[in-house]
Parts: structure tokens; sequence; C-alpha cells
């Protein structure tokens, strides 16, 4: 966020040096045009708009502007009209109701840079493109079939952390890095068909991540895109860039060579980058694509796939701490599952409806996105009697209507139970919670992900009991959040971990 203070200090500074010519013009235009019904909107700067509105915690900032003006209110967010939506009508308006209208991207300073001109899924916009690109990538390489064919990585990488916790003899463990740790494993391997080579390429990848938590003067405030320059953001994305495609380029000739010599063999079990290569070689989907897709796909993987796993692991063990009662009600049902073998299994997780209602309460209070990826409107739409303009950028504080007192008792408790109640799924059929999205734009990649938390938090449940060290009382747990693409825990969570068995 210093970052992002820097430069609205710079542009509170133009503000004021032009702030009366640009009301003077506000004046005739606004006399000049016909009015437009618009949603309910905070008063502005000239130049920043309402940015100085969204604070370090924009999804707390923009809560409480909601309460004030409403489910669906109008920010400018620099130069960018944006409508910021907060409750689950909205949300369904959004992408369900008009889903075609918004299901596009803006363009992103960061997403064009690193991602190859938004070559890949989650930022490319709506058209032919991403739609051949996304039939490809749910068929090819996150269907059922092919989620399941990465079990055995998985059961291994859960089972290696198992023996790190239990090699700790009860004393203290960050265990969200051995959760970092895991998904990062997991995802190596299913992506790139090997383990991390080191400390490096993991911090490529952080570097990677961070790059998109960092504010871009030039995407809110195009004239002045020159600051990205100065202040060297756009030096370090295309630093950052050209490392991982060195780096993908060589795992890519690696992976193709190995093909030349092995000769073309089934995609089911085989890493990501094989299965896009035999796919681009065989030509079968009728979808042209380039090296850069390739890569583009493989960077999402690592943008979309790590950090959502594991600090949604990291959050839901955090709540089975604070909460004994929850936390003994799943040691029981991993015991009546588990029945004394050394692990419980993929194939055990369908009878486990409480651990599944545990990672939904989870998912409802620290949703991994707290603001869904931005859209934007193609076209004009009446959208619950407010006018809006083709070219309006939508935020869904999805963060918000997890937290909503009209589509949740008691909203700010951690019950479980209430996922037994319903029949909510990560479908994006339910707009009250929407862990992955919803409509044209939702997560490809949910199966994934909930394949890993299930089991790893099954696991360690079952063969574990957790506790605080020092004495710290479970009330007392640290639960404060640091924003970013994915919401983290501001502290480590550090824990003790005892066999049960």
């Amino acid at each position: 966020m210093e970052h992002f203070l820097s430069s609205l200090t710079f542009l509170l500074l133009c503000s004021s040096i032009i702030l009366m010519f640009l009301i003077s013009i506000k004046w005739i235009s606004s006399h000049s045009k016909t009015k437009k019904n618009l949603p309910p909107s905070p008063w502005k700067f000239p130049i920043i708009g309402n940015l100085h509105q969204l604070g370090s915690d924009p999804h707390r900032s923009l809560q409480a502007l909601s309460r004030k003006y409403g489910p669906i209110m109008h920010l400018h967010l620099g130069s960018v009209p944006t409508l910021v939506v907060s409750s689950a009508k909205a949300a369904h308006e959004i992408m369900k109701t008009h889903d075609s209208s918004f299901a596009s991207r803006p363009s992103l300073t960061m997403g064009n840079i690193l991602l190859y001109g938004c070559k890949d899924i989650s930022f490319s916009p709506y058209g032919e493109y991403w739609r051949q690109l996304k039939s490809m990538v749910v068929i090819h390489l996150l269907s059922t079939t092919q989620v399941k064919s990465f079990q055995k990585i998985r059961e291994n990488e859960i089972e290696r952390m198992i023996c790190v916790l239990k090699e700790s003899c009860g004393s203290s463990v960050d265990i969200g890095a051995l959760f970092d740790s895991l998904t990062e494993n997991i995802v190596y391997m299913a992506a790139l068909g090997k383990p991390s080579d080191g400390l490096e390429l993991t911090k490529l990848v952080k570097q990677f991540i961070d790059m998109f938590t960092f504010f871009s003067v030039g995407t809110y405030v195009p004239w002045l895109s020159w600051v990205d320059r100065l202040t060297g953001l756009v030096g370090r994305a295309k630093n950052v860039a050209r490392e991982f495609d060195e780096f993908l380029e060589r795992v890519i000739e690696e992976h193709a060579m190995k093909k030349e010599k092995e000769g073309a063999k089934p995609n089911e079990g085989r890493d990501f980058i094989d299965i896009l290569l035999n796919v681009q070689k065989d030509g079968t989907t009728g979808f042209t694509f380039q090296r850069d897709t390739v890569k583009a796909i493989i960077l999402d993987v690592f943008l979309a796939g790590m950090d959502t796993a594991s600090k949604s692991l990291e959050w839901v063990t955090s709540e089975l701490i604070r909460h004994p009662r929850v936390l003994k009600k799943l040691h029981h049902e991993a015991e009546e599952i588990g029945q004394g073998r050394s692990m419980i299994v993929e194939e055990d997780l369908e009878k486990m409806h409480y651990l599944k209602a545990v990672i939904k309460e989870s998912l409802r209070l620290h949703i991994p996105a707290p603001l869904l990826a931005p859209r934007i409107s193609t076209e004009d739409v009446k959208l619950m009697g407010y006018d809006i303009s083709a070219g309006t950028q939508v935020i869904v504080n999805a963060w918000a209507i997890g937290r909503d007192p009209t589509s949740w008792e008691e909203p700010e408790e951690f019950r479980p139970e209430r996922f037994l109640e319903n029949s909510f799924n990560y479908k994006g059929l339910h707009f009250e919670w929407l862990p992955f999205g919803a409509g044209r734009r939702a997560c490809p990649g949910i199966q994934f992900g909930v394949a890993i938390m299930e089991l790893a938090l099954a696991n360690i449940v079952y063969k574990f009991d957790l506790g605080l060290p020092n004495g710290v009382k479970h009330e007392d747990l640290d639960m404060s959040e640091k924003f970013g693409i994915v919401l983290h825990k501001k502290s480590p969570l550090v824990v003790t971990t005892i066999p049960r068995f």
C-alpha cells in the first residue's frame, strides 16, 4: 500500500491545481447532456475521483460506503466509472441476468505486461478467443477426470506435510508456511511435472503475484501513465515478466524434447504443459494458439492456484482453533471416517459432510478474493432501475456479500451448521456466497483447489490435536487481515500439534 499512498499524494497535488477548471467544465457539461439515472455516489475529487476512499482495506471501506449509499453505488476510480456491488440481489443482476453484458475485463497495466497482453483466462477480454480458451482449459486441464489424476500427488504431498508436523514433537510450527509449501509443490507437480527447483522459483512466483497488488496510476488515469514508469513500477513488472518468460521457455523446451524422444502419449495423468503441447500439436479442438498462450495459462495457474488454497487452509485452521466446539465435532467425524487407518483418502471425503460445511463457512467469512476480479460492461444496461453505460467497470464486493445480515443470520459468527441446512455448492448458483465467483467468469479451477483443502484439513484434524503456543488462549488468536489479491492473515499462524495416535 505504500506505493499506492505515494502515488495518491502526487495525484492529490494535481487535483488541487486544476480543481476550479474541472468544476467549471463539469457545470457546463452537466447542463448540455441528458441526465442519466446513476446509482448513488459519494462526493469525489478531480483526477483521483474516489480512490482516496479505498484505504488500506478496500473491501471494508467499500462495505462501509455501501451501508451509506446502498448495495449498488457509482464511484470514479481515477477517470474510470465504477459500479460497486455489495448485495446478493445486485450480484445476481450482474453475473446472471446481465452476465453477457458484464463478462469482459478492463484493460489492466499489470495484466498486459505480465500475461502476454492478457492472453490468459482470468484477464482476457470476453470474446471468441476467451470462449475457446476456457473450453479447452475446462475440458483438457481441469476436468473431473484430470483433477482426479493428480490424486497421488496430493496424497504424497499431504503425507509429507503430516510427517513434518509429527517431527515437530509438539513444538511451535508456522503452519501457514507449511500450507504454502504444500500448495506450491502440488501446483508445480501438476503444472510443470516436477517440484520446485528451489527458492528461486518460489521467490519468482511471489514477485509475480505481488506485482498485481501494486497500484498502477496509468490503469485509472491513463494520461498519467508516465507516473508508473517514473516510479519504476513498469520496469519492475517487465523484469519479472522477462525472468518468468525465460523460465517457462526452458521448461516448455524440456517437455518438447522429452516428447520427441518418448513419442505421443495419452493426456491423462500428465502435467499441464504436456497436455497443452499435445492439444496445440493435434489441433483437434479447432482452436489455434501460440506458445505465449501456453505460458499465460501456466501463469494463471500460479496466480490463482497457490495462495487461494494455502491461505484458505490457514484461515479455516485459525477458525477451528478459535472454536473448540467445532474442532471437537470435526475430530469426531474424522475418527468415524478414518477408523484408525494411517490416512484419510479422497474417496472418504464425500462422507465428511461436516468437514465440507466447515470449509464453506470459513470461505464465507474469509473469501480468498474479497473483491472479485473486475468486470466491464460492453453495452448500456438498465440495472435495478439505474442507467449503466458501456465501459463501466464493475467490482463485486464478495466479502461484504458473505457478511450481509439480510442474507445471513448472525453473519459475523463462525457457524458451519448453517451449511448443513442449505444446499449451497461451489457452482456459483447462490449469490449470497461467491467464494469462486459466478457466471461466465467464475473460476474454472474450483475442483482443483477444493480437493487440496478438503484432503489436507481432513488429515490434519484426523492426526493431530491443534493448540496455540506459550499459553495463548484460543479466543485471543489474532485474526487481523492483510489485503491483497488473496486475503492473508496479518500475523503467521503458529500452532502446536500433538499426534492423536
